[in-house]
């Protein structure tokens, strides 16, 4: 069952992550597959237990998304409501003060992943209908903070700090798409259709590869109808008619 696949695959990427370090201005790093796993394990195990037609690759959690729910792109409403998913959620080994994980109970929004499932449940309407061929994975699970509680994005470590992280992180992404056979791995931006075009040539794999606009508010082309815009690049590609 591609499930209990996935599930095996996020403890043993969990574990390998586990012993890394990072400088400055990396200061807290935060594993949500540890203190967030029951929601996490809840989202592989209701949707994604069959093969899927399409798997959308993220690049790391948002600090009011997966950071939060343990679920990619989980803005709280998407994942408590749409999808039915609201389990325990613990606490980071350290913190920082200014980015608590409260879990369901965080009250900002992730913008990214209101806009992400915003659109699909327009789309598709029930969430069980959108994961009947779709399935939403991100590259790294973890959150990088600087000292200042800025949040700080993977693509931008050191080449000497990545080499250890991208490795599991591929292999867990290779897993992922065995697990789950799709025909196309899109890329949620550039930098996560660059990992989906690496697992492509270490699989040899048969699947299509392509990329949407990411949905993040620090991007101008996004703040003009992301929805729109995602929508005319899947179309454009044959993902969606």
């Amino acid at each position: 069952m591609p499930a209990n696949a996935l599930i095996a695959a996020a403890q043993t990427l969990r574990e390998t992550l586990r012993p890394l370090r990072f400088a400055a201005p990396v200061e807290y790093v935060y594993q949500p597959l540890d203190y967030a796993w029951a929601p996490h394990e809840a989202y592989l195990r209701r949707f994604g237990s069959t093969h899927k037609k399409v798997v959308l690759v993220g690049m790391n959690p948002g600090p009011f998304g997966m950071t939060q729910t343990g679920v990619p792109f989980g803005e709280i409403a998407a994942v408590r409501d749409w999808m039915g998913i609201c389990e325990p959620v613990g606490k980071p080994e350290r913190e920082h003060p200014k980015r608590p994980v409260v879990g369901f109970d965080c009250p900002q929004s992730e913008v990214s992943g209101r806009r992400l499932w915003g659109l699909f449940a327009q789309r598709f309407g029930k969430a069980e209908a959108f994961f009947k061929e779709h399935f939403v994975a991100n590259y790294c699970p973890l959150v990088f903070i600087e000292g200042s509680g800025r949040n700080f994005t993977p693509d931008k470590l050191p080449a000497a700090e990545t080499a250890a992280l991208e490795a599991a992180c591929d292999r867990h992404l290779q897993a992922v798409i065995g697990a789950l056979q799709p025909e196309w791995v899109i890329g949620v931006g550039a930098f996560a259709e660059a990992c989906a075009l690496r697992a492509k040539e270490a699989m040899g794999g048969d699947f299509k590869t392509g990329r949407v606009l990411h949905p993040s508010p620090a991007s101008p082309a996004a703040n003009r109808d992301w929805a729109g815009a995602a929508t005319k690049q899947l179309v454009k590609l044959g993902v969606w008619e």
